[in-house]
């Protein structure tokens, strides 16, 4: 596993910018614009072949530049349905498995939708799901980081809580942590500097500095309604209070890969690099 020495930061998916829209040549792009992290979003399905990872996977490591992956947005590890929870399963192991050849050093998915179950519930069956996931990646020899993310809608499992509880004291998976969805989801009430430095406090006491050392970080603006999430925004286009947020990633000295999921991308990941600097 990969020992990052900093915060990578850097867009999720191709850089609009980026010429010829390639996975290799979005990778060319990071490093031009002066980033050094990309999220490839396999949102729709994993179609990336085998030499296309590798490829990637030559780029990234010549350019400098960090590669984390995002599962399909078609998971419901909680679904009642058997035969979409085995797919879901393989959806991550199959990302995680071409995100490694990418070389990728980080998976994120979203966990799915409670249905008819209670947090703890839902708790307890995502991360035995979990457990195997990791099981079988290890008996593939992948090593590769997999991570629940934080979700932005209440009907969606996956407050801080829940993703912290399904990794707690499990090898291989800690959680992503998107500050734009812990914000919708409470209602933009989670939105000061005192607010943000208690998610990593509790990040810290629970999972240890290690979790720190190795964090997988979203950001965007956001709005949101009465049921939490609604569309991402660019962040100043947004209440999200971001500039905060980056002031206690600072604090803590965080490390790992930070990818920016504003509409606009690599201009909002450019302006979150230089506010850091600047702070």
């Amino acid at each position: 596993m990969r020992i990052l020495d900093k915060l990578y930061i850097g867009t999720a998916g191709i850089p609009h910018s980026t010429p010829k829209k390639s996975t290799p040549e979005g990778v060319k792009r990071i490093a031009e614009l002066g980033l050094d992290a990309m999220e490839i979003e396999f949102v729709r399905g994993v179609r990336m072949k085998a030499d296309l990872a590798s490829k990637t996977r030559e780029v990234a490591v010549g350019n400098g530049v960090v590669l984390t992956v995002h599962a399909p947005y078609f998971i419901n590890l909680l679904s009642d349905d058997p035969a979409k929870v085995s797919a879901s399963v393989k959806r991550i192991v199959e990302s995680a498995r071409i995100g490694y050849l990418a070389g990728a050093w980080s998976v994120v998915f979203h966990a799915g939708y409670y249905g008819k179950y209670d947090s703890q519930t839902a708790i307890k069956i995502v991360r035995d799901h979990l457990g195997k996931i990791i099981d079988t990646l290890n008996d593939l020899g992948i090593r590769i980081w997999v991570r629940p993310e934080t979700m932005g809608a209440l009907a969606e499992f996956g407050s801080l809580e829940e993703v912290i509880s399904t990794v707690e004291g499990m090898d291989l998976a800690l959680p992503c942590i998107d500050f734009a969805h812990i914000y919708a989801r409470s209602l933009g009430k989670i939105n000061s500097y005192e607010d943000f430095k208690r998610i990593l406090e509790v990040i810290e006491e629970r999972l240890g500095r290690e979790a720190l050392n190795n964090m997988h970080i979203h950001l965007s603006g956001m709005e949101y309604g009465p049921r939490g999430e609604r569309r991402h925004l660019n962040l100043q286009e947004s209440e999200i209070n971001w500039v905060d947020i980056l002031k206690v990633i600072k604090e803590f000295n965080v490390k790992g890969v930070l990818i920016c999921e504003s509409p606009n991308l690599e201009e909002d990941a450019l302006l979150i690099k230089k506010t850091l600097e600047s702070l």
